[in-house]
């Protein structure tokens, strides 16, 4: 059974040689994700989109900010975007299989986190449920975070909810390459 379209369609080969050149930049060769198309057919929110500046490095090590990213996304139910981070991310970040699912359906005791990735869940946790963290979770976080790694966390929170929103709320369906979440 094939998914429902997009609600807003994406932009369809060959692409403008601009908008090539940055799907090249951000795909690094692969072809680009549906978000991207969708995105990218519309360049006020496309300009907007790219310049989040949130699809570098940053101060935290790759397993830290996917760990953020991929329980954003979880928290979101937004399985569009875990899933190409999974995908793409867990083998080089690290991620265990029983660390993947807990991204989902774990919390910050889950006993596959270290005491500082269970700091980086619960913040990404207070966040998502709060928009903000009590004395006690940053005093937690600042114990294993500097405050460049404490900014970063909570930019990428809010960008990849955004990003959460976006594949939701145009329906993107699954890339075929992507992780599901987990099944019960």
């Amino acid at each position: 059974m094939s998914s429902p379209p997009p609600r807003i369609a994406p932009l369809t080969p060959p692409y403008p040689p601009e908008t090539q050149a940055q799907f090249d930049r951000i795909m690094r060769g692969a072809p680009p994700l549906m978000l991207f198309r969708v995105m990218a057919g519309h360049g006020r929110a496309w300009d907007k989109f790219r310049a989040g500046g949130l699809l570098d490095p940053g101060p935290l090590s790759l397993r830290e900010r996917e760990i953020v990213i991929d329980r954003t996304c979880a928290l979101n139910r937004c399985e569009y975007e875990w899933g190409v981070h999974v995908a793409v991310f867990a083998a080089p970040a690290k991620l265990t299989e029983d660390e993947v699912r807990a991204t989902v359906e774990g919390d910050a005791s889950s006993s596959c986190w270290s005491p500082a990735e269970r700091a980086l869940i619960a913040a990404v946790d207070a966040l998502h449920t709060c928009a903000t963290f009590t004395d006690a979770e940053f005093a937690a976080l600042s114990a294993h975070y500097d405050e460049a790694q404490i900014l970063e966390i909570m930019l990428l929170c809010g960008f990849y909810r955004t990003v959460s929103y976006l594949a939701n709320g145009l329906r993107l369906p699954l890339e075929e390459k992507a992780a599901r979440f987990p099944t019960v």
